[in-house]
């Protein structure tokens, strides 16, 4: 059943200059909608100021989730918003984080209901990295869901995920939405408190929202300069540059990879449709890639053979694999269109059109190391 908007759909895209909002923006505009974008242009994004993409039919807000001046202007006649605007990556900022993501989602809602605004709808970005370990199948035990890897494993070089009851090594398995949600890293903490806010200010108030659980994104407009967000655009600027992808464990981690446009598609469903309303879902192709075979992917189209390099090195809370079961999206009508190679050429054609695209990667691996992001493995 699809839930009929008015003739005149006003949609507001928080985050709508990035790499998902500004392809939403895109999306809603050839659909008829009324567009307003908050964005606050974050310079590790943004390195260039409001870049070129932004589409000039919509109506631009500069401004940040943590003003509630801003925030409530933003919000004012807007029937259905898309909150897509976060702080995301392997950034060092805790209270950055949380002050974004968790309390501007906060305020956020605290604005449409004091201020009885129209709002019809919320569909909020979440991400895979709510899951901790996502699932596996163990041949005693089946279907199971570890918890995220201890650190003294991951320091022996055992990288490998056990099953929670006999700690046989249990196999991957696809991730439903019923699996344990958490979050082991700052971000993925307050994607989980976004996601959790959002649903229950939805059940309270008895506004329909959707919280969309993103797998790996990526695509046209994926920032150059951001060198913490984006495992394929930090290997093409590596690169480009002459330098090998780096390889965090053995690189034999796997993802769930969906391009940018099939993302876009997923925003639209879940806002015109009330199948998914109240529930979480998950957006991904439904096939798992090594990161491993990512850099092999992304060499290869750039035409540049410099092989990647782990150095024994690991991030505590990062999952070793995450493969989304789509079920209940594909339930509702969500079809990914596009494949991961066609995907990376189309990255790779964009990127090949930049200026002076740069490895800003290596100075930050410098800063996650001093920050005890990334850590060394000890022992094999």
């Amino acid at each position: 059943m699809t839930r009929q908007l008015s003739n005149g759909r006003r949609a507001l895209v928080t985050g709508g200059a990035g790499l998902i909002g500004s392809h939403l923006v895109d999306l809603l505009l050839g659909e008829g909608w009324r567009v307003r974008i908050l964005d606050n242009l974050e310079p590790n994004t943004h390195r260039e100021g409001k870049p070129a993409w932004v589409n000039g039919a919509a109506e631009f807000v500069e401004g940040d989730m943590r003003d509630r001046a801003c925030v409530a202007a933003a919000l004012d006649r807007v029937d259905v918003v898309f909150h897509q605007a976060a702080y995301g990556g392997y950034m060092p900022e805790i209270s950055k984080y949380v002050g974004v993501n968790s309390f501007g989602t906060a305020q956020m809602l605290e604005v449409i209901r004091d201020e009885n605004l129209p709002v019809r709808k919320i569909v909020v970005a979440s991400s895979q990295a709510v899951y901790s370990e996502g699932a596996g199948v163990c041949p005693e035990h089946g279907l199971v869901f570890p918890p995220v890897r201890p650190v003294e494993q991951l320091r022996r070089g055992d990288f490998g995920v056990h099953c929670p009851h006999c700690d046989r090594l249990a196999r991957p398995a696809p991730t439903p939405e019923r699996a344990p949600i958490g979050g082991e890293t700052v971000y993925a903490i307050t994607k989980v408190d976004q996601e959790r806010l959002v649903l229950t200010w939805g059940r309270q108030t008895g506004v329909p929202t959707v919280a969309l659980r993103y797998s790996c994104t990526y695509g046209p407009r994926q920032s150059v300069f951001n060198p913490y967000t984006g495992v394929i655009a930090i290997f093409c600027t590596r690169l480009l540059n002459g330098q090998p992808p780096v390889l965090y464990e053995d690189g034999e981690q796997t993802r769930d990879f969906s391009f940018v446009e099939d993302i876009a598609r997923a925003n639209l469903l879940a806002a015109t449709t009330d199948k998914l309303d109240g529930l979480a879902a998950n957006v991904g192709s439904g096939e798992a890639t090594s990161i491993r075979q990512i850099a092999r992917l992304v060499s290869d189209a750039l035409n540049v053979p410099v092989a990647p390099v782990a150095r024994g090195e690991f991030r505590p809370g990062e999952m070793r694999h995450l493969l989304s079961d789509t079920t209940r999206i594909r339930a509702a009508g969500y079809e990914p269109q596009v494949s991961l190679a066609t995907g990376i050429s189309r990255y790779i054609e964009w990127i090949g059109r930049q200026a002076d695209v740069r490895d800003y990667f290596a100075a930050a691996e410098t800063l996650l190391r001093a920050k005890g992001i990334v850590h060394r493995v000890t022992s094999t």
